[in-house]
Parts: C-alpha cells; structure tokens; sequence
C-alpha cells in the first residue's frame, strides 16, 4: 500500500541521519531479536516501532472511513428526494384545486358631487374622509338669486290664474247672450212662419175670390212676412256671434289655463334650484378629494368632491387561459395588502364577456400587420363578505384572490 512505502521511506531516512559510531571495541552490532541494544539505540527503536505500529493500523481506520460517509450521503439523498417528490405532489394535489392572480384590486363605483346651478359657496359641512349618509347636506351654494326667480314664477302663476278667472266669466256672459239670441231666433222663427202663412192664405183668397180680398190686406201681410223673415235672419246672425263669443272665451280660458302652467313649470323650475342650493350626498360613503371652500365659485357640473360608496368589489385580472374551471358562485379567499392579519372571504359573481383589450380607447386592430398572439386577461367580478372594521378597503388597493374551483 502507498502508506507502507511511506513509513518505510521515514525509517530509511532516520537510520541515514544516524551517527556513524566508530570501530572499536566496544562498538556493539545492530541489536538482534533476543539481545538487549544500547539505551540510545532502545529509545531510537522504541520509536521505530512505534511508527511501524501506528502505521499497521492507520490504514485499516482510513479505509473504512471513505465507504460510510458514502452510505450516509447516499441514504440522506434518498430521503431527501422522497420528501421533495412526496412535498412537490402534495403542493401540485392542494394548488390544482385553485386559481389566483395578483393582477387584482379593490373596485367600486366613485360618485362624483358636482353642483346643479352656478354660485358662490356659502358653507361646507364635510371635511376629507367622513362618513357621510345618502341625503346628509355636503355645502350650500348662495341662494338669492333662484329664490328671485322663484318670486318672480309665482307673480306670474298668479297673474295666469286671474286672467283665466276673467275668460271664465267672459264665457259665462257669452253663453247667456247666446241662450238669448237663440230664444231671440226662435221668436222671430214662429213670428216669421205665422206671417207668411197668412200671406199664403191672402194670396191663395185674392187668387180665387179677388173681392174678397182687398189689395191693401195682401200688401200689408206680404211685407209682415218679409219682416220677420228678416228678423228671423238677424236673430241667427245673433245667435252666431254669440257663439263665436263663446268660442273666443274658451279661447281665453284655455291660453289663460297655458299661461298657468308655465308659470307653474317655472315656479317649479325655480323651487328646485333652490332646493340645488344645498348639495346633497347620494349614497352613504366616504368623502374624498375635497376640492371646495367657502367662498368659491362652482359651476354646473365641476367637481367639488368624491364619494367612495360602502359597497366595494374585487375586480381581479385572470388569464383566459384560467377561466376554464371558475364558475359563478365559487367562493374565494380574498388576501388585502392593507389587512394581511386576516384574509377576506367572498364568491365569484361574474365573468365579463370580454378581454380588457376590446374596452381600450384604441382596441388593437389584430386585421393589420404582424400578429403575435397573446394571453388577454379577462375582468371577474368578485363580490365580499364582511369586511373588518379595522380593515380601510378603498378602490384602487391590491388584493389576491384565490378562487376554489374544485
């Protein structure tokens, strides 16, 4: 063995480096097996020995050494290995029955407040970020000028009011001159049959008997019956006009009644941009975004704050491609950046049909150029249960959903 050819090697070197003794009498031969050699020689020997004996057993201790660390290696490795592939299935048999995705965030619908009228803000009652209730009064906007209008839309109700009391009594007076001419028409109708009837039996006398008849009585009874043939013909020319008189009454009566409700609509017009003048919250939330004082002007329709509402959603981004088992309805495990101390639970309410792309203000047009396919993330809608109070949610927060599919 090689370590044998080293102590062999050492024992070799030592008895070079040995003094040479010097031939004489007393000069003793290299001690043998039975004989006792010098005490500087015993000691050298002794040491001799002792090398040699050491390294009898030095390799039997170093040979052994090498093959049970390569037995321990070899079973650790085994162990090892059954744990990670054991560990690795466990984790692969848990995860399959899940789907997650951090492309996900708190979403609601944010309701911006925005003035009715124009005009200078007199008081606000909300500060940044407090709780609010649907109806409560937010600020209150100068209201001289709509309660003139109102003013104004109310004299103009009543002056309408009182010129249909007149067309009514403008009808009234000219129904009855129409009774009466009717009644003026239907004399002056029997007045006028009576006279030519009598002209007829005159004339029909005169005809057969002429001396029965005098000429002056047939004279006299045709002009009584031109008479009230005309009279009759005045009295109906009396009774039209009364009529038209009627006409243009209700003519009146129903401009007058126009007239009313324009001037109701206006004065309604006015009440409610009175009632604009305080601006109302509407729905219960949280103010945000504050942008208004006293004494500022607004404008319809500028913004002068925001309401985050109570009721907030998960809007999370799956891939297309882990759409294949999620359902509406599965719950969902729902972990909050801004609460990580405890996770919320919630259910999947549904998948909007269609990838974010197509909702882009410039959905991509896939018909020109080169096209490289790629996997769109589509919105779903996932709706929580109850929600710590400690727990600040507010659109915009990350979350991470993790939805059960099996």
């Amino acid at each position: 063995m090689a370590l044998d050819d080293t102590e062999d090697t050492r024992v070799a070197a030592r008895a070079d480096r040995a003094p040479v003794r010097p031939a004489s009498g007393d000069q003793t031969r290299p001690g043998r097996r039975g004989e006792r050699p010098d005490e500087g020689d015993s000691g050298e020997s002794q040491g001799e020995a002792d090398s040699e004996g050491d390294a009898d057993h030095r390799p039997a201790a170093h040979t052994g050494h090498p093959a049970r660390r390569r037995r321990i290696l070899l079973v650790g490795g085994i162990v090892l290995l059954a744990v990670l592939v054991i560990g690795g299935t466990l984790y692969w048999l848990h995860a399959r029955n899940f789907e997650s995705t951090d492309d996900a965030y708190v979403d609601t619908h944010l309701i911006h407040v925005s003035p009715q009228i124009g005009g200078s803000v007199t008081r606000v009652y909300v500060n940044d970020n407090q709780l609010v209730r649907a109806g409560e009064v937010l600020a209150e906007i100068d209201a001289a000028q709509p309660r003139a209008r109102l003013e104004a839309a109310l004299a103009d109700e009543a002056q309408a009011r009182t010129q249909l009391q007149q067309a009514q009594a403008q009808r009234t007076a000219a129904q009855a001159a129409y009774d009466q001419a009717t009644a003026n028409a239907m004399a002056a109708d029997a007045q006028a049959v009576n006279a030519g009837r009598d002209y007829q039996r005159y004339r029909t006398l005169k005809s057969t008997n002429p001396r029965a008849v005098a000429q002056i009585q047939l004279d006299q009874s045709e002009a009584a019956a031109r008479s009230t043939t005309a009279q009759l013909a005045a009295a109906r020319q009396q009774v039209r006009s009364a009529a038209a008189q009627i006409d243009v009454a209700q003519t009146q009566i129903a401009a007058a009644m126009a007239r009313i409700r324009a001037a109701e609509a206006q004065a309604q017009e006015a009440r409610i941009s009175v009632g604009y003048t305080q601006v109302l919250a509407p729905a219960a939330g949280h103010v945000a975004q504050l942008s208004v004082a006293v004494g500022n002007y607004v404008a319809p329709g500028g913004q002068m704050m925001a309401i985050v509402p109570l009721a907030v959603w998960v809007t999370a981004n799956f891939k297309e491609t882990q759409l294949d088992l999620i359902r509406p309805g599965q719950s969902v495990d729902v972990h909050v950046d801004a609460c990580p101390r405890s996770d919320l639970s919630g259910r999947v309410d549904s998948i909007e049909r269609g990838a974010g792309q197509a909702f882009a203000l410039l959905p991509p047009e896939n018909a020109t150029g080169n096209w490289v396919k790629v996997v769109q993330r589509v919105p779903v809608k996932i709706v929580l249960g109850a929600v710590p109070r400690d727990c600040p949610l507010g659109p915009g927060m990350s979350v991470e959903p993790k939805v059960r599919v099996r």
